[in-house]
């Protein structure tokens, strides 16, 4: 029985995956939020689960390789000085970090990736998603990570070629660009819809996300299959053998 650890316990993330531990068979060590004894938690660990906030992540990743354990990332809104820390410390531990820990958001990827290297420029790519009231970061992180799905399928670089948001006179659309726009408002768990538009016709690719449980779910899924592994930067897809 693997001991789990929360750091971002007492968010409704944290909850859920308390749950999911219960229901997956293994063993809850404990979790910890702002000012909590982390150095504790990660001793008494076989894995740490962090959803807590970007700025905690550089001190969530020390105490993970202090205590020579592997650490799931589910934290959004990260920059890319994040992505650093993550490759540093996945040098010596396992890291898996992913913008989304939904199995069914790791198949869309790949399907987008798919999609996207097999349809040319004449298909313009455009991502919607729609969260909770209380989101703060847009795009989401499942956003940008289908988004990146897309840039590696048709081999461009996301950053150069994406499009946020669009306001007053903006001409026509760029070719070759991704196109990114977020809704917040209610209680909505996470919709996101990778359409690819072409003259006559379109195909639009959706995952609906009906409760965060299915994030809890994916994240003790990735906790498990991530211990024993030697240290490297890990993605969902490998959970899922993709």
């Amino acid at each position: 029985m693997a001991r789990i650890g929360i750091i971002g316990s007492a968010g409704r993330m944290g909850q859920a995956l308390v749950e999911a531990i219960a229901v997956s068979g293994e063993a809850y060590a404990g979790g910890v939020d702002q000012d909590g004894d982390l150095a504790a938690l990660a001793a008494a660990s076989d894995v740490l689960v962090d959803f807590s906030a970007p700025a905690a992540l550089e001190g969530n990743l020390d105490a993970a390789l202090v205590a020579g354990i592997p650490i799931v990332v589910g934290t959004t809104g990260l920059e890319e000085r994040h992505h650093w820390l993550c490759d540093d410390a996945a040098v010596k531990i396992a890291v898996l970090q992913t913008g989304n820990t939904s199995l069914g958001v790791t198949l869309l990827a790949h399907l987008v990736r798919e999609a996207a290297s097999r349809l040319g420029e004449d298909w313009d790519i455009e991502i919607s998603e729609t969260h909770h009231r209380m989101k703060v970061d847009a795009p989401s992180g499942t956003a940008l990570l289908l988004g990146q799905a897309a840039a590696e399928g048709r081999g461009i670089d996301l950053a150069a070629q994406s499009m946020r948001g669009r306001d007053g006179i903006t001409g026509a659309r760029a070719p070759g660009t991704i196109g990114f726009a977020s809704l917040r408002g209610g209680s909505v768990a996470g919709d996101h819809t990778v359409q690819f538009l072409a003259d006559d016709e379109r195909i639009a690719l959706t995952h609906l996300a009906e409760n965060r449980r299915i994030f809890a779910k994916g994240a003790v899924h990735a906790a498990q299959w991530l211990m024993g592994k030697p240290a490297g930067r890990y993605v969902m897809a490998e959970v899922l053998g993709l």
